[in-house]
């Protein structure tokens, strides 16, 4: 196990690693959208959210020798049914055709002013 550190994501607030490379694989842990100074944005513009969180998993998976074409699974969670849409067509915009398996799940409340949290898990390109 190795962990993944990029100054290019936010600091974790806790006990944890930003991501960790295991058997060929890169698990990014659960990004907020905060920038690298540790600054949330676009509070309450679930499109900013959307796209400055993925801009922290894409990070943390170029440190790991990966990158959001590597992808195999992700995890979203966000604050309501409501931002479902927006989230679908910025995650799609970044994504492009590249189609990983994927989770959307509303829960009440994440971290004060944001909508959305990402975990994902990519490939390294190793055999």
């Amino acid at each position: 196990m190795h962990p993944v550190s990029t100054g290019d994501a936010p600091t974790p607030a806790g006990h944890y690693a930003q991501g960790v490379v295991h058997g060929g694989l890169v698990f990014v842990s659960g990004q907020l959208p905060v920038d690298a100074r540790g600054e949330i944005v676009g509070i309450d513009d679930i499109e900013a959210q959307t796209r400055q969180t993925l801009r922290n998993v894409e990070a943390i998976l170029r440190a790991a020798g990966s990158g959001l074409d590597r992808l195999v699974s992700v995890t979203i969670y966000i604050t309501g049914r409501r931002h479902w849409a927006e989230v679908n067509r910025v995650y799609a915009e970044l994504l492009g055709a590249h189609r990983p398996a994927r989770a959307v799940i509303p829960v009440p409340e994440i971290k004060p002013g944001c909508c959305i949290e990402i975990q994902a898990v990519a490939t390294t390109g190793e055999s």
